[in-house]
């Protein structure tokens, strides 16, 4: 039979509400019994009946993600950040993918707002956006995550891509580039913000902003690679071609550089490359990428703590937590 918080208070001969104060993380608890209750828990093996303290408390337990693709490296290890500090509450995850489309995305935030989830966390792929209110139930809280609406007063979580497209545009200055192009992306934040830096850095350097060799494309999240590649094969027919080029994210880069060598080009003697995100498997390419690191595990774990806050808070004052991206710096821009 499954273990009931009645045969813990019994076992320890305190009440069943203490028991479930423990449970709650109620602070007018002594630590030594808090201590008691939780070594029992653990001896007994306890597992909370989450659908009976949903139905005591108005929770589900459940917070809901919508993230633009599932199969890109950035999503899936934010997801499991997040997860992670999720877990260690008792809550369970919920995640969709939009498909980047807005469409599919407001269908799954529906979805989601109709399943109950008591938060909800998402990257949005709409071209503007007024309020998420206007497709649900308005009492969920929400916050935005990786893309954000600057004018609406909402909670997000984000790295500084502003910074980050400087601190990539910087790094190909200081390595004595001085034709640099960007692969960027169309009216999401990240890539207008990163675009921005990349324009900013030119101009305070002395350096021209060729709109020639700026090239915008869409749906970079589960192509990019292969939209990188077309981009750089366009780059190449540039006179004269650019000798470095800074990419919205990784698997842009990771096209564009297959391109370049598809070309004849060495790298980064003849063109250098620069991509954002950092992933796990930069390291291992034919040529080490150079990329921004927007520590996507610490991204997920505030947005983790955030989604909790707003559980216990619903009414909380809208904030902005932006990380700090870093330069990492490998052979595609610097010869080891």
């Amino acid at each position: 039979m499954a273990v009931r918080l009645k045969d813990i208070a019994r076992d320890l001969n305190v009440s069943t509400v203490t028991v479930s104060k423990v449970l709650r993380g109620n602070s007018d608890i002594s630590e030594k019994t808090r201590a008691r209750v939780l070594k029992r828990m653990a001896e007994l093996k306890y597992q909370p009946n989450m659908l009976a303290r949903g139905l005591a408390s108005g929770k589900t337990f459940t917070v809901g993600l919508v993230v633009p693709d599932l199969v890109h490296p950035f999503f899936a290890e934010f997801a499991k950040s997040l997860s992670g500090v999720l877990r260690a509450s008792q809550r369970a995850l919920l995640i969709a993918s939009s498909e980047e489309s807005p469409e599919i995305e407001q269908q799954e935030i529906r979805t989601l707002m109709s399943r109950g989830v008591d938060v909800l966390l998402i990257a949005s792929c709409q071209p503007k956006l007024k309020s998420f209110y206007e497709l649900g139930d308005e009492r969920t809280p929400y916050l935005l995550i990786d893309r954000n609406f600057p004018y609406l007063a909402a909670h997000f979580v984000g790295s500084d891509d502003y910074k980050a497209g400087c601190m990539a545009t910087q790094h190909l200055i200081d390595i004595g580039r001085h034709r640099i192009a960007h692969i960027g992306g169309r009216d999401m934040s990240p890539s207008l913000e990163r675009m921005r830096g990349y324009r900013d850095t030119l101009a305070k350097s002395g350096l021209p902003v060729d709109e020639s060799i700026i090239l915008t494309l869409e749906r970079f999240e589960e192509t990019g690679d292969s939209q990188g590649h077309a981009a750089m094969q366009q780059l190449l027919k540039a006179q004269p071609r650019p000798d470095a080029v800074f990419c919205y994210n990784d698997l842009t880069a990771i096209g564009a550089m297959e391109a370049a060598r598809e070309a004849g080009l060495q790298i980064p003697q003849d063109v250098a490359f620069v991509g954002c995100g950092n992933m796990r498997y930069a390291t291992y390419l034919k040529t080490p990428l150079s990329s921004i690191d927007h520590d996507t595990q610490q991204l997920g774990a505030r947005a983790g703590e955030l989604a909790l806050q707003l559980v216990a808070n619903p009414e909380l004052a809208a904030s902005s937590v932006l990380l700090e991206p870093r330069l990492i710096q490998r052979e595609s821009t610097v010869l080891s």
